[in-house]
């Protein structure tokens, strides 16, 4: 029996840092309340008891913090990196001595644990918002970081939350991409079988070509050998993230870029049809019945995709640690834009943009404000931290220091480049707007309940429209 390896890595776009500089950030779709190890959410403390000797004058950090002088406390909201970061704070303390403690929230809870944690004595000094609506929450918390380092070290404003007054309240640290992954091997597979629809992947280029190849795959999965056109669209908390706020963010996209705008207190519903249409299509040439995907969770969507029982599966470049090392090499892996329909998307691009954003606490005691300043400049310009975030973590970030060398290595990040250099037009990750997560779960719920035959797409259409103005006059009063 094939079993597929779990390695936790996340990733970006290649040339992304230095191309994509109006990508915008904002509210991710997988926050956990877990330790390092995944457990409860206990601490996990980098320093341990150890004292380790200040930093050298090599250093890029501890200058100002010297060793015992104040502490780190990171409200991790990646628990893919929970290992990494906890391996970097201890790399940090015995470079410093400065106590760095990390907490990595589970999946669904960020918001929650860090409104729990905050209410501490010892709250986080670091923490993280997922764009301009969190910020929003948050923004009395936010230490102004236009003369820090870290803020220096930037690319370009277009990756700082800033605002009216000129206050840089937070800056993104990773910048991602997200599409359809596919299998290029199972994709020419079919292309070989009589009647493909298709000569050659490239020809994919809108929805109903996706459509079609899909369609005729699934009548010809077991001539194939896979299970379904498409990975499972589970909506367990581990993966509904991936349609409730990724795939809502293409009728998103293109109705604001329709009306010029970047954001609204009401959302129109211009192209929930065409929503409806991606959506019908994942649930109905799958790998499973719809009547399952209430317990189908993101493990499952990887873990047939990695497998080859599936050709196409939504996700993003960060996917690429639980793809490796299975069924799937390498050279076999692709990435095609999310079609739906809308005139024009034979130009698109993949979703590419930010939805995580550093923000130091300016409630904590000075000692500590000024420990974290000092941790983050040597996580963007120490070798080990840079090494740290790129390497370990597989993250392409909007910072000057990370030359080449400090490139991941990941095969969806060379796919993703390509619709960079071929000129298309990347879809931005306007879901940062959506004006709360209750939002996002109501529209999950209707989702679900559509795709199950419990309920009807205009419940789904409500939860978009109606939904969008009740939360944000709820998020703005």
């Amino acid at each position: 029996m094939k079993k597929m390896k779990r390695l936790a890595a996340v990733t970006l776009t290649a040339a992304m840092a230095a191309s994509m500089l109006t990508a915008c950030g904002g509210g991710s779709g997988t926050d956990e309340t877990t330790t390092a190890g995944g457990a409860a959410p206990a601490e996990t403390t980098a320093a341990a008891e150890t004292t380790a000797a200040p930093a050298g004058k090599d250093s890029a950090a501890g200058k100002d913090s010297a060793a015992g002088e104040g502490s780190v406390y990171y409200l991790n909201f990646k628990p893919e990196q929970a290992d990494q970061w906890v391996a970097l704070g201890e790399a940090y303390t015995a470079e410093t001595g400065v106590p760095v403690t990390v907490v990595t929230a589970a999946s669904g809870t960020y918001e929650q644990t860090l409104k729990s944690e905050m209410a501490k004595s010892e709250a986080p000094t670091l923490f993280q918002v997922n764009g301009p609506v969190g910020l929003a929450s948050w923004k009395d918390y936010c230490y102004d970081l236009k003369d820090s380092a870290v803020y220096k070290d930037l690319t370009s404003d277009d990756f700082a939350l800033i605002d009216a007054d000129g206050a840089v309240k937070g800056i993104a640290y990773v910048i991602e991409t997200y599409g359809i992954i596919y299998n290029k091997k199972l994709l020419n597979d079919y292309i070989a079988t009589e009647g493909a629809v298709i000569s050659s992947p490239d020809d994919i280029k809108s929805f109903a070509t996706l459509k079609a190849v899909a369609d005729d795959m699934q009548a010809k999965k077991d001539d194939l050998g896979i299970e379904g056109a498409f990975a499972s669209t589970g909506f367990d908390a581990s993966s509904d993230w991936r349609f409730k706020t990724h795939l809502a963010n293409l009728p998103l996209y293109y109705e604001y870029k329709a009306d010029g705008i970047s954001s609204t207190d009401a959302v129109k519903g211009t192209y929930l049809d065409n929503f409806k249409q991606i959506f019908d299509l994942y649930i109905t040439d799958s790998t499973c019945a719809p009547t399952l995907l209430s317990g189908k969770t993101g493990e499952d969507a990887a873990s047939e995709f990695a497998l080859g029982e599936a050709v196409f599966y939504q996700n993003g470049t960060w996917a690429y640690g639980d793809i490796q090392g299975n069924e799937v090499a390498d050279e076999d892996l692709g990435m095609l834009p999310i079609y739906i329909g809308a005139d024009g998307e034979e130009n698109q691009g993949l979703c590419t943009g930010s939805e995580n954003y550093w923000c130091v606490n300016s409630q904590a005691p000075q000692e500590n404000i000024q420990a974290t300043l000092d941790f983050l400049q040597w996580v963007v310009e120490s070798d080990i931290g840079k090494n740290g975030l790129a390497k370990e973590m597989g993250f392409v970030t909007p910072f000057s220091t990370f030359t080449e060398e400090y490139l991941p290595a990941n095969p969806l990040l060379a796919a993703a480049d390509e619709f960079m250099k071929n000129g298309s037009t990347s879809v931005t990750w306007n879901f940062t707007t959506m004006p709360s997560e209750e939002w996002k779960n109501q529209l999950g719920s209707a989702m679900l309940e559509y795709a199950q035959g419990t309920g009807e797409w205009d419940a789904v259409v409500t939860a978009f429209v109606d939904g969008w103005a009740t939360e944000y006059q709820a998020a703005n009063n």
